[in-house]
């Protein structure tokens, strides 16, 4: 089953001192920018399986599951969508203490989930796809707006101005650009090393790394 996110703004219904916090990891009815719809019901198997666990998915940031922060002590679907409550590790976790007073700042205000997808159609007039049976894999914190094209005119005027970063640097940045640490990897050493190794930084090279992270975000 293919491993998928989905990004969206969210709702910050409350983020207290210390760090619970509440919103929607999805919404259902809006066509996302892949072209899905979220339908409600789509989450009801899922819930039930983690309630048969007797746990909850994680709070991640950045769907890096090396970096857990928190967990969800609230997992259901309303009218809206997949509403949840959870709780930072602020007590605990640097990271988890770093992203509350983010989002206590207001800087940021996205969710994701990633999900693996176990039914769904196609409307054939329109090319939607109707998502109406998910498997919830998590529910992550992250960077939000994730603009596709202001990360790649960004890769992009760095090119032209010929402020190559290292391979380390380039991955940081499409980490804080919202991507994990697999797509940045994967970003990097597919499209800055083929880069790297052309004396001009030919227009070729350059659309593999464009085109590379177009996909990505796209999936």
């Amino acid at each position: 089953m293919t491993h998928k996110t989905l990004d969206l703004h969210f709702e910050i219904k409350a983020v207290s001192d210390d760090g619970l916090f509440s919103g929607y990891g999805s919404v259902f009815g809006n066509v996302d920018g892949g072209g899905d719809i979220v339908h409600a019901g789509a989450f009801t198997k899922s819930i039930k399986e983690w309630e048969g666990r007797k746990r909850m998915p994680p709070v991640l940031w950045n769907h890096d599951r090396n970096e857990p922060i928190g967990v969800y002590t609230v997992l259901r679907e309303d009218e809206k969508g997949l509403y949840v409550e959870g709780k930072l590790l602020v007590g605990e976790v640097q990271r988890a203490r770093e992203i509350h007073a983010l989002m206590k700042a207001g800087a940021l205000d996205g969710m994701s989930i990633g999900y693996g997808v176990r039914g769904a159609d196609r409307d054939r007039a329109t090319g939607v796809r109707n998502l109406k049976d998910l498997r919830l894999f998590e529910v992550s914190i992250v960077t939000f707006p994730m603009n596709e094209a202001a990360t790649i005119d960004a890769v992009k005027s760095a090119l032209e101005e010929g402020a190559l970063p290292s391979l380390p640097e380039f991955e940081k940045f499409l980490r804080e650009a919202g991507f994990s640490k697999t797509q940045a990897a994967a970003v990097a050493s597919g499209g800055l090393v083929k880069l790297l190794r052309s004396e001009s930084g030919d227009t070729e090279a350059n659309k593999t790394l464009s085109d590379a992270l177009a996909i990505l975000k796209s999936n």
